[in-house]
């Protein structure tokens, strides 16, 4: 995802935020009520989130850039298919359009957010809808961090394939509409919506 060389990983279990984020991905999901259910997992890492969509009765296409996430995600998850693919390549040229594209903790891993945003438009067809979370930043959380001295455990900065960039709901909004996203819907999860520790973005390619 224009990142360096991706996250290791050692086996396929959800991380922590899976408890929070799949509850509220699951009711967008049931929201949109796909007849085509066809996906792409932009960032698939270990392939924990294809579990979710393949419990929903979706077919799942995932990339990663981390060759031990392919690995334990092609272990765990035998009827998905699973590449190595960052937002440098052309993913859409190379495994099509779809509906439905769902990339979970993913952007704030990325260098180039332009590159994500662009190649999450180019995979979607016309009138497809993006489903991505972020960790949430605004102002009464960020200062609760600052007076918690909190900022080190929350960047995580020794941490490989750590988080590079930080988002707003406007700063992700704005990103998300200069490259060509419309109706766009965010919602705060993870403790109260001030100090939430996530946003799930949901937004449509309409042309």
């Amino acid at each position: 995802m224009s990142v360096t060389k991706g996250s290791p990983f050692s086996g396929a279990a959800p991380s922590c935020a899976a408890a929070y984020l799949w509850p509220a991905v699951g009711r967008e999901l049931d929201r949109l009520a796909l007849a085509d259910k066809r996906v792409f997992d932009l960032g698939c890492g270990n392939g924990s989130t294809a579990q979710l969509l393949l419990g929903r009765g979706f077919a799942v296409t995932g990339v990663d850039p981390s060759p031990s996430g392919i690995e334990q995600a092609r272990k765990a998850f035998p009827q998905a298919r699973f590449e190595i693919g960052t937002t440098d390549d052309d993913l859409a040229g190379r495994f099509g359009r779809f509906p439905l594209v769902v990339s979970l903790e993913v952007i704030e891993h990325c260098f180039s957010v332009h590159s994500y945003a662009r190649t999450c438009f180019e995979l979607l067809e016309p009138g497809g809808t993006l489903v991505c979370s972020t960790p949430y930043h605004g102002y009464l959380k960020n200062l609760a961090l600052s007076l918690a001295d909190g900022w080190d455990r929350h960047h995580a900065s020794l941490t490989d394939g750590g988080h590079i960039k930080f988002f707003s709901p406007r700063s992700l909004e704005r990103l998300l509409r200069d490259h060509g996203f419309s109706d766009i819907r965010i919602v705060r999860i993870g403790r109260i919506p001030p100090l939430a520790k996530s946003m799930i973005v949901i937004a449509r390619r309409s042309v």
